[in-house]
């Protein structure tokens, strides 16, 4: 007996292995925290180490896949180079995740091991949204990991704070995800497949004046693209933003923060680039003025804060934004730089969270709140405070670090497409930038302490991620060749 799906199971095999983990690591956790007989022990430590264990093992299948292109399950589901690529970032950077927030957690008494299945559960719908090559896949994939984070923001009961952040983001969320399903209906009604590859078929084999090009098709790509635009937080789409990450638990937020942007940037690329690329539509134009507002508001809004999670939310927006002017571009050049700037923004990210799940105020060990709660950090631990300032340093943009190469790729390939307008004011907005990210630098080292602060022991672990990230930062500034051919590895099938 002949099975029908024999190959697509091998090539989905490191998702399948993940599902597969998951709905063991729930049995053994439901079954042993509820044990009366083991006094309802606290499992979530084991969780989260089994959980590393098993991201890093679908990491090796996912790199030696032995099926390097594949469409499976009926043109659902793609397998190339472009999304080892992204999965690859993906799963890497989910396990940093799950490594700096085990400390962090294990103080605030956050022990749900829910919590660690709900990111597995959020990082295999990323997964598959990376892999879509159909409208419906692309839909439940988005919503599975839509879900996930919902919960997750909402998760710590007891703070009002963290509730409403998640009925916020939930509310919003319903919203995109409305738009993206009436998009998604529209394209389907008027084409009559949600298949990408027909898509572009029918997008390229038809005249600008034929029926297809109606106003209806157009509408539907607009909704799709707002819908996706929502969840990578570009303006004016962002409103959700500032309060989601302020009212979540700081370990949620640095979830949110690392890893879905990449996914999300990589399924706008493969839409744009591939499946809406032959319409008739000035989306150029259309990314170009979302990059524009979404600087202009992410640098402006984050030069009034006074909270640090609020910062980095407008300082996420104002990134977005720089994205975003790589994709515009619509050349190979900008794509390049739309991943190296992504990249190198979620090494820095993931400092710049290692060092706040790390530090605390004398007071009641409570968490760090405001940027004034950092003046003095240098005495607790000058080195720390040093990677602090490579960080920002970085996010400035200036030399020796790779910030500065990330917004200079940004910057060559909107030079090259002729958009000197745009490239100027990027560069004006990221000198606006420097003030609020010199001034935590100058909080830090130069202003008196308020309420004296401490670092808590930070494990071999976060020591070991600090130390790995600063140092990329440093290098891929004097030596960026091997992360631009990693790029290079993946991108390339997009032009093929």
């Amino acid at each position: 007996m002949e099975f029908t799906f024999d190959i697509d199971w091998i090539a989905a095999i490191s998702e399948i292995y993940l599902i597969f983990i998951i709905n063991i690591l729930i049995v053994y956790a439901v079954i042993y925290s509820t044990s009366p007989h083991l006094h309802y022990p606290v499992i979530v430590k084991n969780v989260t180490w089994l959980s590393i264990q098993t991201l890093f093992f679908m990491l090796i299948l996912t790199t030696s896949n032995i099926l390097q292109e594949a469409v499976i399950f009926n043109n659902l589901l793609i397998i190339d180079n472009f999304t080892t690529l992204i999965k690859t970032i993906v799963l890497v950077s989910t396990i940093i995740v799950l490594l700096i927030i085990t400390q962090y957690n294990k103080i605030e008494n956050f022990n749900y091991f829910e919590y660690v299945i709900l990111i597995l559960l959020a990082c295999s719908g990323i997964l598959l949204l990376i892999s879509s090559y159909d409208l419906i896949s692309l839909y439940l994939a988005l919503e599975l990991q839509s879900f996930c984070l919902y919960i997750l923001a909402c998760l710590k009961r007891t703070s009002e704070f963290s509730t409403e952040a998640g009925l916020k983001y939930f509310i919003l969320g319903a919203f995109s995800s409305g738009f993206l399903l009436f998009g998604c209906s529209l394209v389907y009604g008027f084409t009559g497949t949600t298949n990408f590859e027909q898509l572009f078929h029918i997008f390229t084999g038809i005249k600008e004046n034929s029926l297809f090009y109606s106003i209806i098709i157009i509408v539907g790509f607009v909704f799709v693209t707002i819908g996706i635009l929502f969840k990578l937080a570009v303006a004016p789409f962002h409103l959700w933003v500032p309060d989601v990450y302020e009212g979540a638990p700081t370990s949620v937020v640095a979830f949110f923060a690392i890893v879905p942007k990449i996914a999300l940037v990589s399924l706008l690329v493969r839409l744009l680039f591939y499946v809406f690329y032959n319409l008739y539509f000035p989306w150029e134009e259309v990314l170009i003025l979302c990059s524009i507002f979404s600087i202009l508001i992410g640098t402006f809004g984050a030069l009034i804060q006074k909270k640090v999670k609020r910062l980095i939310a407008y300082s996420s927006i104002a990134h977005s934004g720089y994205i975003l002017i790589g994709i515009s571009c619509g050349s190979l050049e900008g794509i390049y730089a739309a991943f190296f700037y992504s990249i190198i923004y979620i090494i820095m990210t993931i400092l710049s969270f290692t060092i706040l799940l790390s530090v605390r105020t004398k007071n009641h060990l409570n968490k760090i709140k405001y940027l004034n709660d950092l003046a003095g950090l240098y005495l607790a631990n000058l080195p720390i405070s040093l990677v602090f300032a490579i960080v920002f340093f970085s996010m400035c943009g200036i030399p020796p670090l790779a910030g500065f190469f990330s917004k200079l790729f940004i910057f060559f390939a909107a030079l090259n497409m002729s958009l000197y307008s745009l490239t100027i004011f990027a560069a004006l907005m990221s000198a606006v930038a420097c003030f609020y990210y010199l001034r935590i630098i100058k909080i830090i080292f130069f202003d008196k302490p308020g309420t004296n602060i401490i670092l808590l022991d930070i494990d071999k672990e976060k020591s070991l991620i600090l130390s790995i990230c600063s140092i990329l930062l440093i290098i891929f500034f004097f030596w960026p060749a091997p992360l631009i051919l990693f790029i290079h590895n993946g991108i390339l099938c997009l032009c093929i």
